[in-house]
């Protein structure tokens, strides 16, 4: 028997899988010379009715060690985003007083840049044993494995999610709801029926030193905290669901008493307010389900035995299934009949095929489906009669059925709140077949699966009050936001503002949108195509993964391989076509220069060269070089900031100057992207390399920062008579040099980095560009954009607070 069973009570041991201990030897013993039993604490983030902190404590009195109760909150885990870290660190914060409350101490550890490490393992070295919860959700199950490999002491792992324990249950009974139903009757009703056994004391004792600086939840500025993390800033926070025990238990309380009774004729109609919305705490366990279970069952009636048939029968089906079923996020997982009758249709025609992000940001021509997302998107949640619908749907819009599923996943838990659970699994999977019958006769695309189209479901929902509910924001009153700059970084912020149901309106000087993402050619030549700002970027970045591979597919990029080696990607036609794809749908204003800023009243004006005035606006959003953001501000800085524009002018920009010469059609002079230390030219481009571009022999060049600097002030016809005698060496050929064109980017790279402590949320001011992220050129400038964009979501100007409470947003009722 595993070293740690014979200490536990016996109504912990029937939830218990020890994880590194064989039967018939200790090779990862209880380490009882060792100060302290460590609770790693995930998804039961409360500290009542809680079996794996009891048993913990349960170890941590057989052995007389103290308890340490940790959690970290890692960058890494899949689809992290500002939604689920705020969620979860709102849960912390009631996790450390409820804890506090029973003696016991607790340590979060938010990774960060500057807080890294792996720090689990260290506490692991210093414990007796480790405790953490059952959560059968692969990724997660793979990491809890890794940390038993490399722990060299005993760990336990306990459920402490679902009323009949996973472990006792049969895999077998897990294929359909009423043989999981009959066979899980007995040992829930005797659950039913028994509270769990009281909490245990805390033992007193010295715990070993922390391996990291302590974070005080209770006074953390959180967005900030997020805003610093490596995740993806586009999936911002829902303010109207807050995270933690204390709102979880007032929303179950409010259906209890208000819902639960009628919940058997509502919860099909997402108009009404017939769900409890409860979720998103169940997931991360910051409500008990043992208590609500006990709880429904107290309430009767036919609304709480259906709720209770949810409850303890479809979402603990889906757990059960989830822990024998390794590979649920696989077709594997799916019946036989239904992934044969899937794979057998795999060849039939799509009417249409949909990328990721039109998916993701609910802009296929469907729409109901596209109300369905867009809830999603903004609020985290999707009504589970809709899900059904919205998740039938995606067969039919994309290639294959292994497509389909990885796009469920990707868009469940990417956005809701209560993604990447196995009762999501459930919900996906029965999209697919799983947990049902074959239906006859066989159909395209689905086979015999059950269909379950948006136009029939759409006969009975009024798809349009539905669509102006989801589409409402997630802010109480959202403000009306102005963004200066339509380079990338400024596209893809007021692209995510508005995905996130806000107004925006931006402005740019240019003719086109895209900044350096440019192409110069002219009219009566346009066959003469010059990349003449960026000549091809990485995005290397696993932020931006769906996005590149949406775009691609979209035909608006595609790699570019030239021969030196390496992979880019480039715009094509031309490296304007991603700038005019971002930029599609937003309102924005080209030649339109921003001259003036005025700040009245808590609102934003801006006065553009024209004499126009634009405004009001809450939020203002600057993505400009830093020096030409100091000169608009220079009049008021010191209201805003003293050091404001002291921090804007510390980051110094490079100018550089591009240079194209066209020569013979099919030219090659055998380099397709040359880089150079030398000279006045730091890179060479021979355009018909590019895809999706003709051979007139153009070529373009981008000197060297020295250069650009030195000749600034410069004509471009200067300019050109100078570098002339360099690109003829270069080509191999003479190049006169009327027949080189220059042009001037005074801002094209920042030397240093700006700090994110430049935006001012209390005024509504932000900033963004290359300048703002580590990273450079586009991929920095997107990066950028998103951040400032979950920046703003994230803390809203004031004016345009979150809710209190979630009770006060009522979305779908």
């Amino acid at each position: 028997m595993p070293a740690a069973l014979p200490l536990l009570p016996a109504w912990l041991t029937e939830r218990c899988v020890a994880l590194n201990e064989h039967p018939l030897r200790s090779d990862r013993p209880i380490r009882s010379d060792r100060p302290m039993v460590l609770y790693w604490m995930r998804i039961a983030m409360r500290g009542h009715d809680n079996p794996a902190l009891e048993a913990a404590l349960h170890l941590a009195h057989a052995l007389d060690r103290p308890l340490l109760v940790y959690q970290g909150l890692s960058e890494r885990y899949p689809f992290a985003s500002d939604r689920h870290h705020r969620f979860i660190l709102e849960g912390a914060r009631d996790v450390a007083a409820e804890l506090a409350e029973r003696g016991l101490t607790y340590a979060f550890h938010l990774e960060r840049p500057g807080a890294r490490g792996d720090h689990l393992l260290e506490l692991a070295q210093s414990s007796a044993a480790v405790v953490t919860e059952i959560f059968p959700w692969k990724p997660l199950a793979r990491w809890t494995e890794r940390v038993a490999l490399k722990a060299d002491c005993s760990v336990l792992t306990v459920d402490a999610s679902c009323l009949v324990p996973m472990p006792t249950v049969r895999a077998g009974v897990c294929d359909r709801a009423f043989r999981f139903r009959k066979a899980t009757e007995k040992r829930r009703a005797e659950a039913l029926r028994e509270a769990l056994p009281g909490p245990l004391s805390a033992v007193t004792g010295v715990l070993p030193e922390l391996p990291f600086p302590e974070l005080d939840l209770a006074s953390a500025d959180l967005a900030a905290l997020i805003s610093a993390c490596e995740i993806d800033h586009t999936v911002a926070p829902v303010p109207h669901t807050r995270g933690g025990t204390q709102a979880g238990t007032a929303r179950w309380a409010a259906f209890r008493d208000d819902a639960l009774h009628r919940y058997h004729r509502r919860r099909n109609d997402p108009l009404s307010d017939g769900v409890s919305r409860l979720s998103p705490y169940l997931h991360f366990g910051q409500v008990s389900p043992f208590r609500i279970a006990q709880e429904a069952l107290e309430t009767g009636g036919e609304g709480a035995q259906k709720f209770l048939d949810e409850l303890l029968v479809w979402r603990e089906l889906s757990w059960s299934f989830c822990f024998h079923n390794p590979e649920h996020e696989t077709l594997d997982a799916l019946p036989a009949w239904a992934r044969s009758d899937l794979e057998a249709a795999r060849d039939d025609e799509r009417s249409m095929l949909y990328d990721w992000e039109t998916l993701a940001r609910g802009r296929t021509g469907d729409a109901l489906w596209n109300a369905a997302q867009t809830s999603l998107l903004i609020h985290g949640e999707l009504h589970n009669n809709v899900r059904m619908t919205w998740g039938k749907m995606l067969p039919h819009w994309t290639r294959d059925p292994g497509t389909a599923l990885a796009r469920l996943i990707d868009l469940n838990h990417r956005y809701a709140l209560d993604g990447r659970d196995p009762n999501s699994y459930g919900g996906i999977l029965w999209c697919l077949g799983q947990f049902d019958r074959p239906f006859e006769p066989p159909r395209p695309i689905l086979g015999r699966v059950r269909a379950r189209d948006t136009a029939q479901h759409g006969r009975r929902l009024d798809v349009a009050t539905y669509a102006a509910r989801t589409r409402r924001p997630a802010l109480t009153r959202p403000p009306r936001v102005a963004v200066v700059g339509a380079g990338a970084a400024g596209l893809m912020a007021a692209r995510t503002l508005q995905d996130h149901g806000l107004e925006v309106r931006l402005f740019d000087k240019g003719r086109r949108p895209g900044g350096r993402m440019a192409t110069r050619s002219s009219r009566q030549a346009p066959e003469l195509a010059f990349d003449h700002g960026v000549a091809g970027f990485t995005l290397a970045d696993h932020r931006l993964a769906c996005r590149i591979e949406a775009w691609a597919e979209s035909g608006v990029v595609a790699p570019w391989r030239p021969r030196e080696g390496g992979e880019l990607w480039t715009g094509v036609p031309d490296a304007n076509a991603l700038s005019r794809y971002l930029a599609a749908d937003l309102s924005l204003q080209l030649a339109c220069e921003i001259t003036q800023l005025k700040r009245q009243d808590a609102h934003w004006w801006l006065s553009s060269a024209d004499g126009e005035r634009h405004g009001p606006f809450e939020a203002l959003i600057l993505n400009l070089p830093p020096a030409q953001a100091a000169r608009l501000l220079e009049p008021f800085a010191e209201d805003l900031d003293p050091g404001l524009t002291e921090a804007l002018t510390s980051v110094p920009m490079l100018p550089c100057w591009s240079a194209m010469a066209v020569v013979e059609r099919g030219f090659d002079p055998g380099f397709d992207r040359l880089e150079r230390s030398t000279g006045a030219i730091a890179l060479a481009c021979r355009e018909a390399s590019k895809p999706e571009r003709t051979d007139r022999g153009c070529f373009t060049f981008l000197t060297a920062p020295d250069f650009a600097q030195a000749e600034l002030e410069a004509s471009p016809a200067a300019v050109a008579a100078v570098l002339a005698p360099e690109i003829s060496t270069l080509l191999g050929r003479h190049v006169e040099a009327d027949g080189v064109r220059c042009h001037r980017w005074r801002f094209a790279r920042a030397v240093a980095r700006a700090e994110s402590s430049l935006d001012l949320a209390t005024v509504g001011l932000y900033f963004c560009g290359d300048w703002c992220s580590r990273e450079s050129d586009l991929e920095g400038a997107l990066l950028s954009g998103s951040a400032t964009a979950g920046r703003l979501l994230g803390d809203p100007p004031l004016g345009a607070e979150p809710t209190a409470e979630p009770e006060q947003v009522d979305l779908f009722g």
